[in-house]
């Protein structure tokens, strides 16, 4: 980072640490215990699309390496596309092995950052409900390096819980990389996995 970008307020990105997504397991219990959340078994990565033959190399081995995965019965990789041209990838685990689920979305993300598609990753969620199947998800962002967690309010409308947002933050301020400013809490209306 230059003078100038110091002058003028810029800042240097924060370059995706991957391998943060790994710590989501142990927070998983810590979310567990401490405020009643338990996995679905979705996860889901989200990245810009892309056109030309380099991404389609990497969107079939990435089908492949999923695909394979999951075994004879196994729920097979799913692509989407969201209203503002975002692709999804939703995959799927039993919901005792966010172990698993968690070493799939790492493996999509090496496999997009090897292929060159690094700067098109937005970012990763992991889902998650409560008792009441009150749904929650906890959100890595690859261009801040950190999560958050996005809590929408149940029946479909789009409106957030600001609130259980804030606690769920309180429970696991010491097992993740909480992001510090609120408004890049970006809501995720209608991701898949959440």
């Amino acid at each position: 980072m230059g003078l100038l970008d110091s002058i003028l307020g810029r800042s240097k990105p924060v370059r995706p640490d991957l391998d943060q997504l790994f710590a989501v397991p142990s927070a998983a219990l810590t979310l567990q215990a401490g405020a009643g959340y338990t996995p679905t078994g979705l996860g889901s990565v989200c990245f810009a699309g892309v056109e030309g033959g380099g991404f389609a190399r990497v969107k079939q081995d990435v089908q492949e390496l999923l695909d394979a995965d999951e075994g004879p019965g196994g729920h097979p990789v799913e692509f989407s596309q969201d209203s503002y041209g975002y692709t999804w990838l939703l995959t799927r685990h039993a919901p005792d092995d966010t172990a698993g689920l968690v070493n799939d979305l790492h493996a999509v993300n090496t496999l997009l950052q090897e292929g060159g598609f690094g700067p098109q990753l937005l970012c990763s969620l992991v889902g998650f409900q409560d008792a009441e199947d009150r749904r929650l998800a906890l959100v890595y962002l690859y261009k801040r390096g950190s999560f958050y967690p996005f809590a929408p309010v149940p029946g479909g409308s789009d409106k957030r819980d600001n609130q259980r947002e804030l606690q769920v933050r309180a429970v696991l301020g010491n097992d993740l990389r909480v992001e510090p400013d609120l408004a890049r809490w970006f809501p995720l209306w209608g991701a898949p996995g959440l």
